[in-house]
């Protein structure tokens, strides 16, 4: 099978890039053929390249609005899938996911999109969801199956009536399986990290306003993410947090990274499926999260990790007081969530589920034309 993929960017390691990189890896090893467009080419892009994936850049393919460099940008993708002859157009993230989508109908070749996370979901400013709603309603048009992360995504685009629920369907995110780690009690700071790219989606700021009602305890964090740090390194200055609080950037070691942490912290405003947490589940550690999205769906409260309500200050410090206290209780949850992870969201479970979704779009596609 010729799979063309095609993604807004591939030059930061976000949740979609590294779905996409691993998910184009594997069906490569499978014996597809895999090429992935992107506007931003770069570090993802580099990886899947140097192991023999051809990838091509869409210059004018840009993540926010522009109607003119956007239709520069269809054309390019038309043409570019012209040129490819693809079996199947697999398109990730929203500008490429309508881009990709308007192209490929055009073209003629059958298409899945992958969303991770609604544009239009909770948490997001009214205008915003307004606008991307409309855009997803239109684009469902040239989409034969729709792929969400979390049944959680799959409901709100079924409430949100953007497509029949038949041509809809949840598969959760996974993570390639790694050696368990031994992890036990240490007579050190409770090192706390919390790995996502800087920006208005999270909320960093609110997780640093709510640690400083913590100094009684003794604790670390670790803020492992690219974007414009600048602000949350005032705020703390300001709080005094200094010794505390670590702006680690964007980094290839967030493995090793969370083999060295206790808790792992995604304190955010709305997600999809948070590759970040089932990263962490993998690693054995605990889980606290913002209820958002599918997180749920992954971190069971109090056995797994804790979930608490997004923007509330309150309801985070208590949990925070709870979880700096018992060292054991973070070791116990640890593991149940590696177990939770084995269970459900191991990466050869979803790539299996995504390429049936692949194989059955184009075996109706073939029983239609007949």
């Amino acid at each position: 099978m010729k799979i063309a993929f095609c993604i807004t960017r591939m030059d930061e390691f976000g949740g979609a890039q590294v779905h996409l990189r691993d998910l184009s890896l594997w069906l490569h090893a499978q014996g597809h053929q895999i090429v992935i467009l992107s506007g931003n080419l770069g570090v993802v892009s580099d990886e899947v390249q140097g192991l023999g994936i051809e990838c091509i850049e869409i210059p004018s393919l840009q993540r926010s609005i522009h109607p003119v460099r956007d239709m520069r940008a269809f054309k390019e993708i038309r043409q570019a899938l012209l040129n490819i002859q693809p079996d199947i157009v697999a398109c990730h993230s929203s500008k490429a996911g309508l881009l990709g989508r308007l192209s490929a109908k055009l073209c003629g070749y059958p298409t899945v999109f992958t969303a991770h996370g609604w544009a239009f979901t909770v948490g997001v400013s009214r205008f915003i969801r307004i606008v991307y709603w409309m855009l997803e309603k239109i684009a469902s048009y040239f989409t034969d199956t729709i792929i969400t992360v979390s049944q959680f995504d799959r409901n709100l685009a079924i409430r949100s009536h953007i497509s029949h629920p038949r041509n809809m369907i949840a598969i959760h995110n996974g993570m390639p399986v790694l050696p368990v780690i031994q992890r036990k009690v240490r007579d050190t700071p409770i090192k706390l990290i919390m790995v996502a790219r800087i920006g208005a989606q999270k909320d960093h700021a609110r997780l640093l306003r709510v640690l400083w009602g913590c100094m009684d305890t003794d604790w670390t964090l670790d803020l492992v993410g690219g974007g414009d740090d600048t602000h949350l390194r005032h705020i703390v200055d300001k709080m005094g947090m200094g010794e505390r609080v670590s702006f680690l950037g964007e980094r290839s070691d967030v493995t090793q990274l969370l083999e060295k942490a206790d808790l792992f912290l995604l304190i955010t405003h709305w997600e999809g499926l948070p590759l970040s947490i089932l990263e962490a589940m993998r690693s054995g550690l605990p889980v606290l999260s913002s209820q958002v999205g599918g997180v749920s769906e992954a971190v069971i409260h109090n056995q797994t990790g804790w979930v608490v309500p997004p923007e509330n200050d309150t309801a985070l410090l208590e949990i925070l007081h709870i979880a700096l206290k018992d060292k054991s209780a973070l070791l116990r949850m640890g593991q149940a969530g590696r177990a939770r992870f084995e269970e459900k969201f191991t990466f050869d479970t979803m790539a299996q589920k995504t390429l049936l979704v692949y194989i059955n779009v184009l075996n109706n596609r073939a029983c239609r034309q007949l």
